[in-house]
Parts: structure tokens; sequence; C-alpha cells
């Protein structure tokens, strides 16, 4: 059996240790800085971002993740509650792997069931791994010290 790059759940628990609570608090700090940035759209733009919520919403909140993602391996609300995402190969994430699972986050987060199949993979893997996290062969970890 070969051993994976990323850190084992039994042995290195403090990279996993409250990483769940955290990440809940990540994604409802992203969720308000992508509304705020929406609502400034909407002004900036005498109201067209906001009578195009959907597509325009879609698209911001894309690039947010898919650009902090790539440059830091974590959206600024990871960085506040201190985790990242660490790829297959135990590094941060390239922009392509950055991307694709950005992308298949937007799905999880767009499809409700496959949101509650999303959390409850989170709950009940040892890596505590989304299925976004699953399809990239991602991980989010406490950040090393």
């Amino acid at each position: 059996m070969t051993r994976s790059p990323l850190p084992d759940p039994t042995y290195d628990a403090a990279f996993y240790d409250g990483v769940l609570p955290k990440r809940l608090f990540a994604w409802a700090i992203d969720a308000a800085l992508i509304f705020v940035a929406m609502l400034i759209l909407s002004v900036l733009t005498a109201g067209i971002a906001f009578l195009l919520w959907i597509p325009v919403h879609f698209g911001l909140a894309f690039l947010y993740r898919w650009r902090t993602i790539r440059a830091e391996s974590a959206t600024l609300g990871m960085r506040l509650m201190n985790i990242e995402l660490r790829g297959p190969s135990g590094a941060r994430l390239t922009s392509q792997e950055a991307a694709v699972h950005t992308g298949c986050y937007m799905v999880a987060a767009t499809i409700f069931v496959i949101q509650l199949i999303s959390i409850g993979m989170m709950m009940g893997r040892p890596f505590n791994r989304s299925l976004s996290d699953e399809l990239v062969g991602t991980v989010m970890i406490n950040c090393p010290a």
C-alpha cells in the first residue's frame, strides 16, 4: 500500500481538528462577501446586475472562488478560519485544480440533493472530504504552522 502525500487523519489529526465548523464559517463569510459584491455591482450597473442576478452571481462566485483558491489555496473566508485546500500531491492547488474544484462546488451548491450528499460525505469520512474534494482529490486542512 502506498502512503498518501496528504496528512493522515489517524496520525496527523491536528490537521483535521475542527475543520468542519471552520468550513461552515468560511462558507458564510464567503457568501456574505459575494452578496455584498453583488449589491455593489448592482448599484454600479444601474440595476442591470440585479435584474440578471442568477447568472451574474454565478459568474462572480466562480471567479471569486477560483481566483482566491488559485492564489492561496483558500478563499478569504478560509484564510480567516485558518484552513486551506491541498491537492492530491499534498501541495497547494494549481490553477486547473482550483477551476475544477470550483466548478464541482458550484454544481453541488446549485443542486440541493447533491449538496446534501456532499455535506453527508464531509461529516462521515476520515478526511472530511466533500463531493468536490473527492472528485478532485483535495482535502481541507488546518493551515500548517
